[in-house]
């Protein structure tokens, strides 16, 4: 998914020969098995789909990709850029059926994406207002009628520091956030096509993380993450400066 939203989306209705998609993967340290069976699992879940020329097998993006992909940027080119204010929060609850788990599941993916963190099984909450995205997921799967959703405010007696870390993993995402600068802070520019792809693909994966990780919690109540905003400028300055000699390098190898 990091390869298609960084290298195919910007082109939609562009195919991708299958081989080079391989050959990219392994270079980033996977099988070459498991990357066939990737491909073919997104193909499965209608995310990519197989077109045949003659005996070279292409791929190209689904309309539910270009919008998944679409949601994505959303979220991952606003991550940590404003400050958000101390406004509603969201509860949400739901007992969706066993009968209904590929969309209870689907439902928790997209959840965590939109900043959400699970209080109790079957509760999560977000520290903004996300009526409109949640009504609109609950929709799309189809589980409205199993779900319930409630906008408030914490009470002032509240700890909403230590009730944070009980939903979201704090500790952990201010040590990811100094990895991310410790790892890409030495990257000013790429000495190859080749070497520019390996990291603008490998921070681009890593960073696309957080959006599932940070609830970006309003500042008046609890402190950011002390390394987020460093980890932000350099996503920004190395996507943008590293993105022509990476498509390069994608091209090359997608090309039969």
């Amino acid at each position: 998914m990091t390869l298609l939203g960084a290298y195919v989306s910007p082109r939609e209705g562009s195919a991708v020969w299958s081989g080079g998609l391989v050959d990219l993967l392994v270079g980033q340290g996977f099988s070459e098995g498991a990357a066939r069976i990737a491909l073919t699992r997104l193909v499965n879940r209608d995310l990519l789909a197989r077109v045949k020329d003659g005996r070279l097998v292409h791929y190209t993006l689904t309309s539910r990709t270009v919008s998944l992909l679409a949601d994505g940027d959303r979220r991952i080119f606003s991550l940590g850029r404003h400050d958000r204010p101390a406004g509603e929060w969201t509860v949400l609850w739901h007992t969706i059926p066993e009968t209904h788990r590929s969309a209870r599941e689907r439902l928790v993916r997209r959840l965590r994406f939109l900043g959400f963190g699970s209080v109790q099984d079957g509760t999560w909450l977000a520290p903004h207002d996300r009526e409109h995205e949640v009504a609109a997921l609950l929709a799309e799967l189809d589980v409205t009628a199993f779900a319930g959703m409630m906008l408030g405010r914490p009470a002032e007696s509240l700890d909403v520091r230590a009730f944070a870390g009980r939903a979201w993993d704090l500790d952990a995402l201010a040590a990811r956030y100094e990895a991310f600068v410790a790892e890409f802070g030495r990257h000013s520019s790429a000495t190859t096509d080749e070497t520019a792809f390996r990291v603008r693909t490998r921070m681009v994966h890593l960073f696309r993380q957080f959006p599932s990780l940070d609830p970006e919690l309003p500042p008046a109540l609890v402190p950011p993450p002390p390394h987020r905003s460093r980890a932000v400028a350099l996503f920004d300055d190395l996507y943008a400066t590293l993105a022509e000699p990476a498509q390069r390098h994608f091209d090359e190898v997608t090309r039969p």
